[in-house]
């Protein structure tokens, strides 16, 4: 055990689910740009209206339990008797899939039966149809959750990263393949949408079908036991739905955030005047930052799945090393990747927006948008390292109080601010949130977090980013002003801005030393850039 939650583990474990991340992140970015290109705003709000009352519950099944499952059956692997961890192992899998199997049944019911309801709610009945489809997603969950937790749990990382890239692959190709081939036949809207909510079962089957094949090719065929005492399985359900509510918490608060805005964008945008054509695009062009968001969080996301084992692990020994310096490392790495995210596309999004999606519409509602990142990438890090100290209530109760502040906030500001008001809801709760979580983990620990220079140090490189950025773009437009359309300008403008200000934010991190290079040794790609700021302070 001690080996396989060790330095080398991390990294690797890391890494492996990066780049998978990072994959199933860029590709969720893609297919979104095409499908919006094809279905126009209005056809893009009817997607995300729906997008999160599905996913709500996929991602706190698969993803939550898993997790849940993952730390359970870690701490059970350090039993020493092998007849009886192996039991334990059997009894916990067991009883967490029966569990899990009623909870996918009655969120079906809820989803399928409800359907109407729910779309009434959202102010759009003609959602109905896409919610009902949806719902037959959850029933392929309590398989997958097991499936994924057994892996993780024993550090065997690569089956979880290919069901997740292959899952996003066939989900992306089904939703734009039939995208495509519904809006040049039937031009149904709603029938795209539908289409899309349709990948999204697809593409979850098909990783269930994958890991399973992989998971009978590795230990064969589970072995069932025929009778399980009630005593020995309510202490089980009672920890993984704790487990469970506590990481999903975390993994699901975008969603959380997007449900809010689902069920309350819309009909207040109606109740202020607007038309029902005019809300529906306006709340399309809204939901073009979530798949923005979603790359910017994605080293932070990866980075919790890892370290949730590793804490767990660390911080039971009495002796050997501690896990105060990989809460340090996690923190300032995802602070630095998060705010460079966020400050880079705040920089260049009236061409960002542009570029990807015909029109700079809402450009200043999507900077206020995507500011997120920041608070959200701290969120995803330190929900996870508490986890693995054990530590699940007050963690799941500021996660709650940001969650209650972002709908009160929702109700006041969108009738005053229109959909700006939604995007600063999300700041103000999710900052809230960011700033209990930090003060509780120091008060927890007594650890620094980090140094002032670390904070200074960030700041001179994003105050350089951006005035470099700045120049180069109004340089760039001037130049070719009249030379091309201005979506072409907008490509070749945020293209080479992100390239630039990623450059000099890199070089003079790497050069002021924000983080050492054994530091970056531990990160996920964190190698070339040791050797890169190694080579730059090689003359000192």
């Amino acid at each position: 055990m001690s080996q396989r939650f060790g330095m080398k583990s991390y990294m690797k474990g890391a890494a492996l689910l990066t780049i998978a991340a990072l994959i199933v992140k860029v590709l969720s970015a893609i297919y979104r740009v095409p499908f919006q290109n094809l279905v126009g705003d209005e056809g893009f709000y009817i997607y995300q209206q729906v997008y999160p009352v599905i996913s709500i519950f996929v991602v706190w099944t698969s993803s939550g339990f898993a997790i849940a499952i993952s730390k359970m059956l870690a701490d059970n692997d350090c039993i020493v008797d092998t007849i009886e961890r192996d039991e334990r192992r059997r009894t916990i899998t067991q009883v967490v899939f029966r569990y899990l199997t009623v909870l996918s049944l009655l969120f079906f019911a809820i989803l399928f039966g409800g359907a109407e309801k729910i779309a009434h709610l959202m102010g759009d009945i003609q959602l109905a149809p896409l919610i009902r489809t949806g719902s037959l997603v959850v029933l392929v969950m309590p398989a997958l959750a097991i499936l994924k937790g057994s892996f993780q749990s024993r550090a065997i990382m690569e089956p979880i990263a290919y069901a997740q890239v292959l899952e996003q692959a066939v989900r992306v190709t089904v939703i734009l393949v039939g995208t495509f081939l519904i809006m040049t036949t039937t031009k149904s809207l709603y029938g795209a949408g539908r289409i899309a909510v349709i990948g999204t079962v697809i593409g979850e089957i098909t990783a269930l079908l994958l890991l399973a094949y992989i998971s009978y090719k590795r230990f064969g065929l589970l072995q069932v036991k025929q009778q399980l005492q009630r005593n020995s399985s309510l202490p089980i359900i009672k920890e993984v739905t704790w487990l469970s509510l506590s990481v999903s918490m975390s993994g699901l608060l975008l969603l959380g955030y997007q449900l809010v805005d689902s069920f309350t964008i819309y009909s207040s945008l109606i109740d202020n005047g607007l038309t029902p054509t005019i809300a529906k695009e306006t709340k399309g062009i809204y939901d073009r930052g979530q798949p923005l968001v979603q790359l910017g969080v994605v080293i932070a996301s990866s980075l919790s799945l890892a370290i949730v084992p590793l804490v767990a692990h660390l911080s039971k020994k009495q002796e050997g090393r501690s896990a105060v310096p990989f809460i340090q490392l996690t923190y300032k790495a995802s602070v630095l990747f998060g705010w460079s995210a966020a400050l880079g596309l705040m920089l260049v999004m009236p061409y960002l927006n542009e570029m990807l999606f015909k029109t700079n519409s809402l450009s200043e509602v999507l900077i206020v948008y995507v500011f997120q990142i920041v608070p959200l990438s701290i969120i995803l890090t330190f929900t996870a390292i508490l986890q693995g100290y054990g530590k699940l209530k007050k963690p799941a109760l500021f996660l709650m109080f940001g969650f209650l502040l972002k709908v009160i906030l929702n109700v006041r500001l969108i009738g005053w601010l229109g959909v700006l008001g939604a995007a600063i809801a999300n700041d103000i709760g999710l900052l809230l949130t960011a700033i209990l979580l930090i003060i509780y983990l120091k008060t927890l620990t007594g650890i620094q977090l980090a140094s002032g220079a670390f904070y200074k140090k960030v700041g001179i490189a994003s105050f350089s980013m951006t005035i470099v950025v700045l120049v180069w773009l109004q340089l760039v437009s001037s130049v070719l002003n009249h030379l091309m359309s201005s979506r072409m300008i907008a490509m070749v403008a945020g293209l080479t801005a992100v390239s630039i200000g990623a450059f000099v934010m890199l070089t003079i991190i790497a050069k002021k030393r924000v983080l050492v290079e054994k530091e970056w040794y531990l990160l996920p790609f964190g190698r070339r850039m040791a050797v890169y700021q190694l080579w730059l302070n090689s003359k000192k």
